[in-house]
């Protein structure tokens, strides 16, 4: 009976470390608010070229679960991708979601209209590599909009 109750016991406590690894933090709207604010305030300090790079990088500072950020020129060309290196310089003004919403020409759109703003589209999500419902928080700099997004 205490063979059993050990073995048990094992069993649990690997049940527990796996639940506790396997599940991730999904970032919040707040998280996703803040680390644009860092993000722009880097840019305005750091300049654009070095602020691009440090988005892009693979230990970037601007990653957080699966919370990154992505800079478009307000053409709709991709300058700075925090999950995907491969879509800088693409231009993706005609790209849409799953539901055909010109997702990037709106971003850019609301971009020059309010400067600062949430938008809401559907996109795959790195961690999950389902196609989920997503909100992003975007600030337009100078000739760009930063923005970083929470799935939900």
């Amino acid at each position: 009976m205490k063979t059993v109750r050990h073995a048990l016991g094992a069993c649990t406590a690997a049940v527990l470390l796996v639940v506790s690894f396997g599940a991730h933090a999904a970032a919040t709207t707040d998280d996703a608010t803040a680390m644009v604010k860092k993000g722009v305030a880097f840019m305005k300090s750091s300049g654009k070229d070095k602020g691009h790079a440090e988005i892009s990088s693979k230990e970037s500072q601007f990653k957080k679960d699966d919370l990154y950020l992505v800079v478009y020129g307000l053409d709709g060309t991709v300058r700075a991708h925090g999950a995907n290196e491969k879509m800088i310089g693409k231009n993706l003004i005609d790209l849409k979601d799953i539901d055909g919403k010109l997702f990037v020409k709106e971003r850019v759109d609301l971009a020059n209209s309010k400067g600062t703003f949430w938008q809401d589209y559907k996109f795959t999500n790195p961690v999950t590599k389902k196609i989920e419902p997503k909100a992003m928080y975007c600030e337009k700099l100078d000739d760009a909009v930063v923005c970083g997004g929470v799935y939900k």
